[in-house]
């Protein structure tokens, strides 16, 4: 594992750290939701979660595999399949994602409910501290940390959330299967 001491924030005046760039995966997995909008058809828009095979029925088209795909990728696929149907001539399809299921982060440690909790995007450290019922009497908020995989190694991310949350450090975003760690106080 490596501890990443981070940057000097821009504009921080030199203290504050900042976390690598996060590289979110918005690829489609089983459990996902999203919404398919056909302009100017109604009947062909609706929401649809993606089953345990990566696959929806989608009207007209039949059963189509989503597994893997971006949202834009979904939309082209939804498109070309309407317009080869010959059901439409020039489709203009958008796809939405609603929730990512199939992306999940986790919170242990000193928090009241620690668990595994549904990723959704702009997801902030803060955020997930909140979604665990909070930090317990004796967590040590400010020595929390952030595992993230980075290019195939653990990366520890510093997060000093007893500062974020006086608006004395940046709060920072989190990235699907991130592991969020609250250690205790020592006494």
């Amino acid at each position: 594992m490596l501890l990443l001491a981070g940057c000097p924030q821009p504009g921080a005046g030199g203290g504050g750290k900042v976390p690598p760039a996060i590289v979110q995966d918005t690829t489609l997995g089983a459990g996902d939701v999203f919404e398919v909008r056909v302009f100017n058809e109604e009947s062909l828009t609706g929401t649809y979660q993606v089953a345990s095979d990566g696959s929806v029925d989608y009207p007209l088209v039949g059963r189509i595999a989503v597994a893997g795909l971006r949202p834009q990728e979904v939309a082209l696929l939804v498109a070309q399949k309407l317009k080869e149907g010959g059901y439409l001539k020039s489709p203009q399809v958008s796809v939405l994602v609603k929730e990512y299921k199939s992306k999940k982060f986790h919170v242990l440690g000193q928090v009241r409910n620690p668990g595994t909790f549904p990723f959704q995007e702009n997801m902030t450290v803060v955020q997930a501290v909140t979604l665990a019922g909070g930090f317990s009497p004796i967590a040590n908020e400010d020595k929390t940390t952030i595992t993230r995989k980075i290019e195939g190694k653990e990366v520890i991310i510093r997060a000093e959330v007893g500062k974020i949350s006086k608006g004395e450090a940046p709060n920072i975003e989190l990235q699907a299967g991130d592991i969020v760690y609250v250690p205790e106080r020592v006494f």
